[in-house]
């Protein structure tokens, strides 16, 4: 696959897919640019060798249906700050309008289209969707590692049809740290796997268990697990019709001499609204009226013990409802050790690296990433959409 260092740019009209999907408060205001810094230094990039470059990016899900609750507008302001240039904000990102300002551009200028996902066909990977777009450059570049494990139009039928399709600096970034942790020959191996539910992260698992040395479960899906071992998990979620499976998982690493972990014990409660009434119990005293909402102290020093031994770590998912912060202390906790460490260290995007972010912790690890549902895909083992119709382009 060829990014966008490898080309001749010069006086190209580029357009750049980026993932400028930020969160906003009821007033329109960014309250986290994050995902907007991470691409900068392709939009540097592309400025400095003096290409024409049209951003976009989706926002939201305004559902086909142009809203300004979800415009773009307030990323063209914040894009201006941060770059110290005026970035010119384009009200709809197909059509006349759009061709007539991309014309008009000089080599250095830099458009923001409106949101994508205001039409129908970017979701719904409209070719005639994407023929509009390629009306618009030369030169296609994808930054948006968030959305590649979509088949939306702007990221795989714009890729696969564009005469010249490369990947930006950010794109580049985040799939050489996935490979560096995926195929590290570093030992130990640990890999962290939170969240809510074990049907979310089953495939994950299966295909972690052959990378692994050691695997640590936290969150609510370790009750599953525990169910499945014959334990009282209470109120605690569980899905039933997977209990068979996690015994399937815990096997399989049993089989493959991969150390499992599961908690030893949860800060119960009677639902999470009650922050007052919580108690810690061991895996083995869960009360039948109440749920476990975040690992205790004895897992958070257990899962510790396993981090700091670690020389390659991967994490994904928080360990109880970090949201609630007397739920938050394991999710803080196993950031704080894992920031800690001296490993080589990647967080899975998404609720993960919000909660990193939460702690205080992001400075510490080696690689956080832009993706959510794309980095879970990748620990996963499989291809994702959007580098895929990348890799076929020639």
């Amino acid at each position: 696959m060829k990014y966008i260092n490898d080309i001749n740019i010069a006086g190209r009209r580029v357009f750049i897919r980026c993932d400028f999907n930020v969160p906003l408060d009821e007033n329109g205001n960014i309250t986290d640019d994050n995902r907007i810094k991470q691409v900068l230094t392709t939009i540097e990039y592309a400025v400095d060798n003096k290409s024409k470059v049209i951003l976009a990016s989706h926002l939201g899900r305004p559902k086909g249906k142009k809203n300004p609750k979800y415009s773009l507008a307030p990323v063209a302001k914040r894009l201006s700050t941060l770059l110290d240039r005026r970035v010119d904000f384009v009200e709809d990102c197909i059509g006349d309008k759009v061709l007539k300002k991309v014309s008009s551009m000089k080599d250095g200028d830099i458009v923001l289209l409106e949101n994508l996902r205001f039409y129908e066909g970017e979701e719904k990977n409209s070719e005639e969707f994407a023929k509009e777009l390629l009306k618009l450059f030369d030169v296609y570049v994808n930054d948006a590692f968030g959305v590649c494990h979509r088949k939306h139009a702007s990221v795989y039928a714009v890729a696969k049809m564009a005469e010249v399709a490369v990947g930006g600096f950010l794109l580049k970034r985040e799939l050489e740290y996935f490979d560096k942790v995926l195929n590290s020959n570093k030992k130990p191996f640990v890999a962290v796997i939170g969240g809510a539910k074990v049907s979310g992260k089953l495939e994950c698992l299966i295909n972690l268990i052959d990378k692994a040395d050691k695997i640590i479960i936290g969150g609510a899906q370790a009750f599953t697990f525990l169910k499945a071992q014959g334990y009282e998990v209470g109120k605690s979620l569980v899905e039933d019709d997977l209990l068979q499976t996690a015994k399937d998982v815990m096997k399989k690493a049993e089989d493959r001499g991969v150390k499992f972990y599961l908690p030893v014990d949860f800060v119960c409660a009677e639902s999470v609204e009650d922050t007052l009434n919580y108690e810690t119990k061991t895996y083995q005293e869960i009360p039948k009226d109440k749920m476990g909402l975040d690992i205790g102290d004895a897992s958070c020093i257990l899962f510790k013990e396993v981090i700091n031994d670690a020389k390659t770590i991967v994490w994904n998912g928080p360990m109880g409802v970090f949201e609630v912060d007397v739920f938050a202390n394991g999710t803080r906790n196993i950031a704080k050790a894992i920031g800690e460490s001296k490993a080589l260290s990647v967080v899975g995007g998404g609720d993960t690296a919000e909660a990193v972010e939460k702690v205080q912790e992001s400075k510490n690890m080696s690689y956080i990433s832009t993706g959510g549902g794309a980095s879970l895909e990748l620990l996963e083992g499989k291809v994702l959409p959007a580098v895929e119709a990348l890799e076929e382009t020639r």
